[in-house]
């Protein structure tokens, strides 16, 4: 495919920024849901024996299905990368190379992933007593229990993650996201329609179902693609050796991810029952916000990033990463100053109901604070890693991981065994965000030898974020205190008026405090504002 044909392309296709508002109002719907099944579970379950068994037990499904698999995973990641370059036509049926590929890639991640989940199923004890430090005997046996249920989801995880990325390649960004919504609707149907389940089996049974539903889910619009399923085992192509050359180390890398969760898993363990359930409710509150930037603003600029390095345009690509990354920190700002004014409120109002109780709110709103000091090195992090990605390069972000975990185990040993940080989830969280920052520098500095990407001009406007940030933060604090002193309203109520009011203030003196300091992604924000309103009094 010729520089001139992607032009030509990229043009009908819809803009990045269109594109990441779409995908952003998906995912947003998509979160929506994911937040009822969560009440949903905390409702049922709270933060229980029940529930960390279930939470520690899905740990391994959840490495298929969502760091493997999910949007943005290394199956996703890999295919994108390689088929955005050899797709001949994105209005044209997908042609024999493209099929041939796409078919020994499917053939390879079944095989592989049916080995994996025949094993969890065979050794599941095993597993659970390596990964829960605790003694708690049906602590052990029901996490086994609901990891030999849950197997089947490793099957489905890299498969799924193959068909996000083919997707992807033909500009279909709808499916994928809306996808993970019927793993959701599956879990909330399945456990508020069985009234009783002491042990958390129906939650487990209901994870599988919803994985089965989200590979079903895709396989119209991929054949509609032209793509023909069946088994074909040339592993010797050289477009399939390009995919195991990015693959290979960017599971590992997130392989070497998940084992930061199983160090956090041995060192929560040790603590009260509900704590790693808290953790696990602390990090979903945070991925909505900061999921919905991410996916919004990374899966159109990944193509887009893979053909432009395609091309050896390394001004555009580092004109759309500052772009990209800009945005992020800009909305970032204000996610972060929300979380540490309004989490407590935020958590209470959502999940402080039926099984929930008090203590587990204050569990998951220390765990919450303290993960949201890796909002800004997250998502830069995160953008970086698809620059490396463009370039073919999954071995430095795996090589940085791997690094990291000797980092991870010292911070987790540190603030939760010495430190002893809030009732201890505060120390885990708190060392998930150091490392975080860790990640984020050394990648963001080893970059240099793929790309020099403009980070001057990057790193000015994120001060003059800063400055208004700070400013911000410590004036919604400060009307925090005053709400909490001179307001009087019914629980549920309060919170929805305080939430509103404070969110609407940060928000005004943000952007304002921006303006003033002429940050130039909040001048492009007004002008943008501006041109919308002379169009509207125009007609």
């Amino acid at each position: 495919m010729t520089a001139n044909t992607v032009s030509e392309e990229d043009n009908k296709t819809p803009s990045v920024l269109k594109a990441a508002w779409l995908i952003a109002l998906v995912t947003i719907f998509s979160k929506l849901i994911g937040f009822i099944r969560d009440v949903t579970i905390a409702n049922c379950y709270g933060a229980s024996t029940v529930s960390d068994a279930y939470f520690y037990a899905y740990q391994l499904p959840a490495l298929a299905i969502v760091l493997l698999g999910g949007v943005g995973g290394p199956f996703h990641s890999a295919t994108v990368s390689v088929f955005s370059k050899i797709i001949p036509s994105l209005k044209e049926k997908a042609n024999k190379e493209v099929n041939d590929l796409f078919n020994s890639f499917l053939t390879a991640s079944f095989i592989f992933f049916m080995v994996f989940a025949i094993l969890c199923f065979i050794f599941s004890d095993q597993i659970m007593r390596f990964i829960i430090s605790s003694s708690n005997v049906e602590l052990i046996q029901l996490a086994s229990t609901h990891l030999k249920i849950m197997s089947p989801v490793l099957v489905v995880g890299g498969i799924v993650g193959i068909y996000y990325g083919i997707l992807i390649s033909y500009r279909e960004f709808m499916l994928p996201n809306l996808s993970p919504i019927l793993m959701s609707i599956v879990i909330i149907a399945m456990i508020t329609l069985v009234k009783h389940d002491p042990t958390g089996k129906v939650l487990a049974i209901a994870t599988t179902i919803g994985a089965l539903c989200q590979f079903v889910y895709q396989l119209p619009k991929i054949k509609q693609l032209g793509l023909k399923i069946k088994p074909n085992f040339d592993f010797t192509s050289p477009r399939f050796k390009e995919i195991c050359e990015l693959l290979f180390p960017a599971i590992l890398s997130s392989t070497i991810g998940q084992i930061y969760i199983y160090v956090d898993m041995f060192f929560a363990s040790s603590l009260h029952a509900g704590a790693w359930t808290a953790i696990g409710y602390s990090n979903r509150v945070f991925q909505f916000p900061v999921g919905i930037l991410v996916t919004a603003f990374l899966v159109p600029l990944f193509p887009i990033f893979s053909m432009l390095v395609a091309q050896n345009d390394h001004d555009s690509v580092r004109k759309y990463f500052n772009k990209g990354v800009g945005v992020l920190f800009f909305v970032a700002f204000p996610i972060m100053i929300g979380i540490w004014t309004l989490g407590y409120d935020g958590i209470r109002l959502i999940f402080e109901r039926g099984a929930f109780d008090a203590q587990a709110t204050y569990m998951v709103t220390e765990a919450l604070c303290y993960l949201a000091v890796c909002i800004l090195p997250y998502v830069f992090r995160d953008s970086i890693t698809r620059v490396y990605y463009s370039f073919n390069d999954s071995t430095t972000p795996f090589l940085t991981a791997l690094f990291s975990i000797i980092l991870k185990f010292f911070l987790n040993w540190l603030l939760v065994a010495k430190l002893a940080i809030g009732s201890g989830v505060g120390g885990i969280t708190l060392s998930t965000s150091l490392v975080t920052l860790f990640n984020a520098t050394l990648l963001g500095t080893l970059i240099k030898r793929k790309i020099k990407l403009d980070y001057s001009r990057l790193f000015r406007n994120l001060l003059k974020m800063f400055v208004a940030g700070a400013i911000t933060f410590v004036v919604c604090y400060v009307a925090g205190i005053m709400f909490n002193n001179y307001v009087d309203l019914p629980n549920g109520l309060f919170e929805i008026v305080k939430i509103i009011s404070i969110g609407l203030l940060c928000g005004i003196v943000y952007v304002l405090l921006n303006l003033v300091l002429k940050m130039e992604y909040a001048q492009e924000l007004l002008s943008r504002v501006v041109v919308k309103i002379k169009q509207k009094l125009g007609k």
